[in-house]
């Protein structure tokens, strides 16, 4: 990555000529998230609130990818690079032309909140599938790349990204604006801050997003510690802060931290709060008026966020400004998605009832409430296509005129019936029937953004969008039961963002894919997967549970017996699981050279596929400390690489884990080595039992032991 501080150093001097020149009211009117124009000096209106988790949302026609967890499933960084340059791309496309007619809308600029980087700890969060999983690595790997891919590396920055919710944020929806999330200084340097840590200080990232929530008693846009300690201080953030929307408002009315909107504004501006997503900021003139703010403050705030515009070349121009809008999905576009969506299924089960065989199937039964169901491929956060292609539609595609296929919606996706006036379960008749007529039946259950998303969203009363527990719809699993029981070869395509009781499926299916939302066009990549055109090859981002006993109440922000590092049972589906059609082994292991406090370590791994199906694999290295009583309870993953093999071939990688996996955390929140006694292990999953269990092989270990101790 490029360092940018000339640019940076040069779009600030600029941006202070420019801001000393505005009245205080003019200052003020810069620091709402729809900033106001100042004509006499040529600025216009500029609204910084756009989003882009998956593709540019929210503002009419974009490449729609899969839903950023299904993304993180592909395990493959430089990936999600690509499609933040395509997001980027988009972006840009679509300001031009935008700007170009006078539409200065919401949704249309190019600061992009994106992305997610919140550690999915508990799989009833509703927003858990905006993020990249419950691992601070991979969630750290994958950000990094994304934001570097969404700024690029050109003079003047692409768009901009912005790492949401800093800093300690995963639910419950329904209290999050008055809830006060309390973790230890282990854990949130253990697992809540190292995502938002290398945005910062190794992507650059231009802005951060507080949180709605406290956090050990502050609220998360006016909180001294985070924003200025850690973000301003320790990681030396010099891009703008905004607060999530209407959090400030929280402030006086359900943290009751403050008393009236002045001193809210006051509190969040005096922290480093920029930008106000909401209206409190319009108290901000009244704040100074009443002595709570200083001119020299809101000065500040002003300047960062014209410096965040003048390195986005919105006044001097850049080469960007060319960019036409055909490319807004265009051809190269859509098939990144469709890549990214078959890279990220994942599959779960399979006893050799897939890929399906073409030439012994005249019928195929495909039932469930989402299997043509476009709410199921979008997610939340979600722009619009202008084609979607269901999992039915595609699997009547690639079926062709030689295979029958037959429908039935099954059941609704949630409510007891499908027609008002019917009984209870009125299409699970037609289910049974078209499993009796078939050779074979995909059952495509799961949920949509209605059912699992966010406090507020239209639908999302159940549980404020979040889940009540693991299990799908009582209606869905009857369904799954009654098709079941007919006794034909069956496979589940689960569409979800999340953790879901599969316990079922897991014993009396034959196969169980994971399709995650895949995106506008997903339902082409789930077919080509179940028709064998390519090995699916995802690797869970989080743990599938078998279920919640032992886990923490969900407002309960302590990590113990969460996510796999801290997981105190055998998981249903651990992390980093996911089988293939091929038959890849790592056969052999080597440290290269000695290891110290001070080096990384370089591992030589030789992986082989001896399979027939040719396929990727993600290749995973995790680490244990052997010695000190503050390492995690069980293992950390500390290096991933995606590689292809046809069958029968053998490749060797060398692969790097960093210095810093070594590092434990105290209670102080402060990171050091403290062993002398490590152990790597080097295979295609994580080394727990149930992970060698289902896939049939287990990592090889590597002893490590400091030199020079």
């Amino acid at each position: 990555m490029k360092d940018h501080k000339k640019e940076r150093a040069e779009a600030r001097k600029k941006a202070e000529k420019l801001v000393a020149q505005m009245t205080l009211m003019e200052k003020a009117s810069q620091l709402k998230y729809d900033a106001a124009s100042v004509k006499r000096l040529g600025v216009p209106a500029y609204n910084y609130w756009n989003e882009a988790l998956h593709g540019v949302a929210r503002a009419g026609v974009a490449t729609m990818f899969p839903q950023a967890i299904g993304m993180a499933a592909v395990f493959d960084d430089e990936e999600m690079k690509k499609v933040g340059d395509i997001i980027a791309t988009e972006g840009r496309a679509k300001y031009n032309e935008y700007s170009s007619h006078g539409d200065r809308d919401i949704y249309k600029g190019l600061t992009f909140w994106s992305p997610n980087v919140n550690i999915f700890r508990d799989p009833r969060w509703g927003r858990g599938h905006e993020t990249y999983g419950e691992d601070p690595y991979l969630t750290s790997r994958l950000g990094v790349k994304f934001v570097e891919g969404l700024q690029g590396d050109g003079p003047v920055m692409k768009a901009a990204a912005c790492a949401k919710h800093f800093a300690v944020h995963s639910g419950p929806e329904a209290i999050r604006h008055e809830f006060n999330a309390e973790a230890s200084l282990k854990d949130m340097w253990e697992t809540y801050l190292p995502a938002f840590e290398a945005l910062v200080t190794e992507a650059d990232v231009e802005a951060v997003m507080g949180a709605y929530n406290r956090t050990n008693g502050e609220p998360c846009c006016g909180h001294h510690y985070l924003m200025e300690e850690v973000l301003r201080g320790k990681w030396k953030f010099d891009g703008h802060f905004t607060s999530d929307c209407w959090a400030i408002k929280d402030f006086h009315e359900h943290h009751m931290v403050t008393v009236t909107a002045r001193e809210s504004a006051a509190m969040a501006l005096n922290a480093g709060c920029d930008l106000n997503c909401g209206n409190t900021y319009l108290h901000m003139l009244g704040a100074y008026q009443d002595g709570l703010v200083t001119e020299e403050k809101i000065t500040e705030s002003a300047v960062r966020l014209l410096t965040t515009r003048y390195l986005l070349g919105l006044f001097d121009g850049s080469e960007y400004d060319q960019i036409p809008y055909e490319k807004v999905e265009c051809k190269e576009h859509l098939e990144q998605a469709e890549k990214m969506a078959r890279k990220g299924c994942v599959l779960l089960k399979n006893d050799g009832v897939l890929p399906l065989d073409k030439s012994r199937i005249r019928t195929l039964g495909v039932v469930g409430p989402n299997a043509d169901s476009r709410s199921a491929l979008i997610g939340n956060y979600h722009g619009t296509a202008s084609r979607y292609i269901t999992v039915l539609e595609g699997i009547q595609d690639e079926a062709g005129e030689d295979i029958r296929v037959l429908y039935s919606e099954g059941c609704h996706l949630f409510e007891d019936k499908v027609e008002g006036l019917a009984w209870n379960q009125d299409r699970i008749s037609e289910a049974v029937i078209t499993a009796e007529h078939s050779d074979a039946v995909i059952i495509c259950v799961g949920l949509d953004e209605t059912l699992e998303g966010e406090e507020g969203d239209a639908g999302n009363g159940y549980a404020s969008g979040d889940k009540k527990d693991l299990h799908l719809p009582k209606v869905q699993e009857e369904l799954i039961e009654r098709v079941t029981a007919v006794g034909k070869p069956t496979v589940v395509v689960l569409m979800a963002g999340s953790a879901i009781d599969l316990n079922y499926a897991d014993e009396n299916c034959n196969g169980i894919l994971l399709a995650w939302y895949p995106g506008a066009r997903g339902g082409k990549a789930v077919a080509d997967l179940l028709f064998g055109k390519e090995s699916p090859s995802g690797k869970l981002p989080v743990t599938f549970y078998r279920d919640l006993e032992g886990m923490p109440e969900f407002t309960d922000y302590s990590m113990k017996n969460r996510t796999y590092r801290y997981i105190e049972k055998e998981a249903l589906y651990p992390f980093g699981y996911g089988l293939t059609y091929g038959d890849v082994k790592v056969t052999d292991a080597k440290l290269l050279g000695p290891v110290t406090r001070e080096t990384d370590m370089e591992i030589e791994v030789t992986v082989k596929n001896e399979g027939t199906a040719a396929t990727d694999e993600v290749v995973q290295i995790y680490i244990k400390d052997m010695d000190s009583p503050l390492a995690v309870r069980n293992h950390s993953l500390c290096a991933f690489k995606r590689v292809f093999l046809d069958a029968g071939e053998s490749r060797t990688l060398v692969m790097q884990v960093k210095n810093a996996a070594m590092n434990v955390v105290d209670e102080k929140g402060e990171r050091h080595i403290d062993s002398k006694h490590f152990r790597l292990y080097a295979g295609i999953s994580q080394p727990d039992t149930r992970s060698t269990a289902l896939t049939g092989t287990k990592p090889i270990e590597l002893e490590v032991t400091l030199t020079g101790e």
